[in-house]
């Protein structure tokens, strides 16, 4: 029977909104699997109040901590160290201790990278469009980099994808139909690090014509609320391969929690968790 009492190990997540996070459910079930007397939490944290927030977690000596939305960049002067990964892509998922030093890493690209591959998709060398230019954003085009893909960022506010592409030696583009028309037919692959389509303004959607994208295209969507948005509707009836946000998901997790607890994750338990919370 799994209980909480004095020895219990403390980590979570912060976040604004963060109630409607999958990661408690994964974190809580991989400790069961493997007998850990640790907790996962979600922490709703206001941007005002991430620095206090922070202080606690040093105060409190959390284990570990995972950050989303609004937090993976304003997290970043408050730490005392970022891994490499986290350094390059601009933005922190992953909170750990390194002695007395709280240190930032970002799990997101790695994990993004094995969800392609667990579909079988091999990006090295590929051209790939990038929607969107936030910190999931950054994480993509770093992992996608690292893979010498040529890139291309377009966004709403072009100013915002002109900044992500002088950082990751990326095409700047609008988010619009007629800016995105004339490159649709050069691209491998592409994917959607906005919000749009996700719970609940599941109308919502990329501008992107399909049937100008070639037949050996691959698309991903990073939302996993719904699992099938408009997005991957239109890709898979095109008859492209496609990826959903729940791979990117678990395995970020997945990586986080090898990070905190120096023992491989029961990958496949988090990720029966959470198609059982989104009811797959």
């Amino acid at each position: 029977m799994w209980t909480i009492d004095a020895e219990t190990i403390v980590t979570g997540v912060l976040g604004h909104p963060v109630r409607h996070s999958l990661s408690p459910a994964m974190h809580n079930a991989a400790f069961r699997a493997l007998d850990l007397n640790w907790v996962y939490l979600a922490f709703e944290t206001t941007p005002g109040a991430l620095p206090d927030a922070i202080a606690g977690v040093r105060g409190l000596r959390l284990r570990g901590l995972n950050l989303t939305i609004p937090h993976k960049q304003a997290v970043m002067p408050l730490l005392d160290g970022l891994t490499d990964a986290a350094q390059q892509v601009g933005a922190v998922n992953t909170l750990f201790w390194d002695g007395e030093q709280l240190v930032g890493d970002n799990t997101d690209a790695a994990g993004f990278l094995h969800a392609l591959h667990e579909r079988g998709i091999e990006p090295t060398g590929q051209t790939v469009l990038i929607l969107g230019a936030g910190g999931a954003a950054r994480a993509v085009a770093y992992a996608l980099l690292q893979q010498r893909c040529q890139l291309i960022v377009a966004n709403r506010t072009l100013e915002r994808a002109q900044q992500l592409a002088r950082a990751f030696t990326a095409t700047p583009l609008a988010m619009t139909p007629d800016a995105l028309k004339p490159l649709l037919n050069q691209l491998d692959g592409v994917v959607n690090c906005t919000a749009l389509g996700m719970t609940p303004n599941t109308d919502s959607c990329p501008p992107i014509e399909w049937e100008r994208l070639p037949d050996t295209a691959w698309a991903c969507d990073l939302v996993y609320r719904p699992l099938q948005t408009r997005f991957l509707q239109g890709a898979s009836a095109r008859g492209l391969t496609t990826i959903d946000g729940l791979g990117m998901l678990v395995y970020q997790g997945a990586l986080a929690f090898e990070r905190w607890t120096g023992v491989p994750a029961p990958i496949s338990t988090m990720r029966a968790v959470a198609e059982q919370a989104l009811g797959v």
